[in-house]
């Protein structure tokens, strides 16, 4: 018999699986102060959580039972998912149950904007009759913007077409033939901006969507746009959108998300041509039931068939192949985070290699973290270890990996190689004893990197002084250079220049490189500076 402990308030028909299984006993505790909580876990196989409750790794100190902790939603920023990891504990979420209450409020968003619903209904019922205060725009025949083709923006473009509406949808991973089967546009974000009446954010929140709409693109925006964003909080500069608000170049905005929450920008907040709801995407009935019946489901299956579907971390492996693989965990997300920056766009094929050694193991949890490196550039926190490959198919990129007993220069080495439209890139790397992990190859160069946070690329001419002009340009924005490598095809021909930093290059650093002669392009390289949890048996 398995105990199960719900300390949020979470939907009762949501969890009659759990109730009506003969294997499972749910304890429903909602508002469990936290000490309290740390004196019984230890009782329970499993925990179902929703916001509220912070799963601290204090409190899982004394979780020695506990194998699952479930949160009935998205995010799982309340559990410290690291400690979980190391307790052996699995930590599931249910990212796609809230997709139709989150594109259905999108459409209430546009339409209530597009009419002035909200302005019209407080006028109204303070006993005014102001009709022609609240003349609205039809959304037929209008052009949508959907930034991002997920589930969500999938959905609201279906819904929208509906409506009569043109959509031009934009995503890293958007075909031409998906569009086309969609009945969409694949359009660029400057294509969105010159030619979209509305634009509604369907993005996860990473450091490419960070203030993606900011002064400069607003500025290219059609005159009396409306923005709706029920995504994330932080894809729209706040001070940016009031400020082109107040100019009527944006004629109105829709917002259920913020860059903090709960919001203080009463600027923002108080805006006459501005809706605003209290982060209400996942808050209907039926969204509830289902956040709470796909993680029943799935602590019965975890349970009685140990198959697991969303897991934010990764399931056990043996002592022996965690050891062979450890070294390589780390690297293995750092190549894809590596190869996914240097294609600079998102990739319609991927390939790995395995060489020497490493051929030899289970690598599935190796091709895991690269394709998790790989699809996160784009994809954020959605995707994890056991869902990567998934999504990998989902985003209609095809994947090959191919094991080489043979050595090629290393007793292990691994390859990856993304292709995209006829452009490639690849990185090449392996871990030396005594010297730890090392990028050997980037681009067809042969290299010897240690991959570290701040990296800059450079691709050159092989001619005199060019590795005494580029340290003199970072010297002059007082970048200190940690490490470089040089390689090149030949003398006097083309060459690549790898330098690790101390700090980040900006634009302005890649500005002034880019002018020195000889110099073809510059760019700067990012990686995170943990690894990817993986637990040991």
């Amino acid at each position: 018999m398995y105990k199960i402990l719900v300390s949020d308030a979470i939907s009762d028909s949501g969890l009659k699986a759990l109730y009506d299984h003969p294997n499972y006993t749910v304890d429903k505790r909602p508002g469990l102060p936290a000490e309290e909580l740390k004196n019984i876990i230890q009782d329970y196989d499993a925990l179902i959580v929703r916001s509220q409750t912070q799963v601290t790794a204090e409190i899982l100190e004394n979780a020695d039972k506990l194998q699952v902790i479930a949160r009935a939603g998205v995010g799982v920023d309340n559990i410290d998912v690291k400690a979980a990891t190391k307790k052996g504990i699995i930590v599931i979420n249910a990212p796609g149950a809230n997709t139709i209450s989150a594109a259905e409020l999108t459409m209430a968003m546009m339409l209530s904007l597009a009419r002035s619903i909200p302005q019209a209904h407080a006028s109204t019922s303070v006993g005014k009759w102001e009709r022609n205060s609240f003349k609205g725009v039809e959304l037929y025949e209008k052009t949508l913007g959907v930034v991002g083709m997920g589930k969500i923006g999938t959905e609201v473009a279906m819904r929208a077409k509906s409506f009569g509406m043109k959509i031009l949808g934009y995503d890293p991973y958007l075909t031409a033939d998906r569009a086309d089967q969609l009945g969409i546009k694949k359009a660029s974000l400057d294509d969105i901006a010159q030619k979209a009446d509305f634009i509604t954010i369907h993005t996860p929140l990473i450091k490419e969507t960070r203030g993606l709409i900011n002064d400069d693109y607003l500025a290219k925006t059609k005159q009396g746009v409306r923005i709706i964003n029920c995504a994330r909080g932080g894809i729209i500069d706040e001070a940016a959108l009031v400020r082109a608000l107040n100019s009527g170049k944006v004629a109105g905005a829709a917002l259920d998300v913020f860059e903090t929450e709960p919001s203080t920008n009463l600027e923002l907040l108080s805006h006459p041509s501005v809706i605003v709801t209290p982060h209400l995407g996942a808050s209907t009935v039926e969204a509830q039931e289902k956040v709470a019946h796909e993680v029943s489901e799935e602590i019965i299956e975890i349970f009685e068939t140990q198959s697991i579907s969303h897991a934010v971390n990764m399931p056990q492996i043996s002592g022996e192949t965690h050891k062979k693989l450890e070294p390589y965990i780390t690297l293995g997300e750092q190549m894809g985070m590596l190869a996914i920056q240097l294609l600079k766009e998102a990739p319609d094929n991927v390939e790995i290699n395995y060489y020497g050694e490493l051929a030899k193991e289970n690598t599935d949890l190796l091709t895991r973290t690269m394709v998790k490196g790989i699809l996160s550039h784009h994809l954020g926190d959605t995707v994890n270890l056991i869902n990567a490959h998934h999504l990998l198919k989902d985003q209609g990129v095809s994947s090959n990996v191919s094991k080489h007993p043979k050595s090629k220069g290393f007793a292990s080495y691994v390859e990856l190689t993304l292709y995209r439209d006829g452009a490639k890139s690849n990185i090449g790397a392996t871990v030396l004893n005594g010297y730890g992990a090392r990028i050997v190859k980037m681009n067809d160069y042969r290299v010897d990197v240690r991959p570290e946070p701040y990296l800059l690329y450079i691709k050159h001419h092989d001619i005199p002084g060019m590795i005494g002009r580029v340290g003199s340009t970072l010297g002059d924005f007082d970048i200190n250079i940690g490490t470089m490598q040089v390689g090149r095809s030949e003398i006097g021909g083309e060459a690549i220049m790898v330098l690790t930093l101390d700090k980040i290059a900006d634009k302005d650093v890649i500005h002034a490189l880019t002018v020195i002669r000889g110099l073809e392009y510059a760019q700067f390289l990012e990686l995170p500076n943990g690894g990817v949890p993986v637990m040991n048996s």
